[in-house]
């Protein structure tokens, strides 16, 4: 069993090294607050957890630092690194704990396309801390998965098996069935409506997606 942690934790390790240095396409819009006061509408169009390319009407200085409010991430803060036509590239230093956060976002933002979900899903989606779980198939063999949201309708996940489009599963002993499927994962939708503290009891703490 030590063995087995130790291995997983190697690989979650792995994972998150090679999840700060990958870049993923968006289209955002940003506030940014310059350090001369200047504020301006920008555009970010592409990032990753430590640096994020923005289109902007105007350029700062090389080093100047700058604030900016991402739409779907936050504030982010840090300096101009590079400038290009029409831009520039802010690089910003995160936590652990929230640099954890911003990829799992970014992943949530590139993903939910191919999983068919979207913002105005009808309930208010939730990341838990500890996003590990086991999903349960129909003939009773489970495998790791990873949750990237829940709400009290459903939950998209990215799990080491690709069950049927129809196929009942079982996310923290709740049952749902698959509704969408691709290789970026798996949108489920339960079967009944969950509350809040059924969703706590079996995901443990629960946070806002993109907090």
């Amino acid at each position: 069993m030590v063995r087995v942690a130790q291995i997983e934790r190697v690989t979650e390790s792995a994972r998150r090294d090679a999840r700060r240095h990958a870049r993923v396409t968006v289209d955002l819009e940003a506030k940014c607050l310059f350090e001369d006061r200047r504020e301006m509408i920008c555009r970010v169009v592409d990032m990753s957890v430590g640096c994020a390319a923005v289109e902007a009407p105007a350029i700062g200085d090389p080093r100047e630092r700058v604030v900016a409010y991402v739409e779907e991430i936050g504030r982010l803060e840090g300096r101009i690194v590079r400038r290009f036509s029409g831009g520039f590239a802010l690089h910003y230093e995160v936590s652990p704990a929230r640099r954890d956060k911003l990829a799992d976002r970014l992943t949530w933002i590139v993903n939910r396309a191919a999983l068919g979900l979207s913002e105005e899903r009808r309930h208010d989606r939730l990341v838990p801390v500890a996003p590990w779980s086991r999903l349960v198939l129909a003939d009773g063999s489970a495998v790791r998965c990873r949750i990237l949201d829940v709400s009290a309708s459903g939950a998209a996940v990215r799990a080491e098996a690709a069950p049927a489009l129809g196929a009942t599963v079982f996310l923290g002993r709740m049952s749902g069935k698959v509704v969408r499927r691709s290789d970026a994962g798996l949108g489920i939708e339960f079967d009944r409506l969950q509350s809040d503290r059924t969703l706590i009891d079996r995901f443990g703490r629960l946070q806002a997606s993109g907090s």
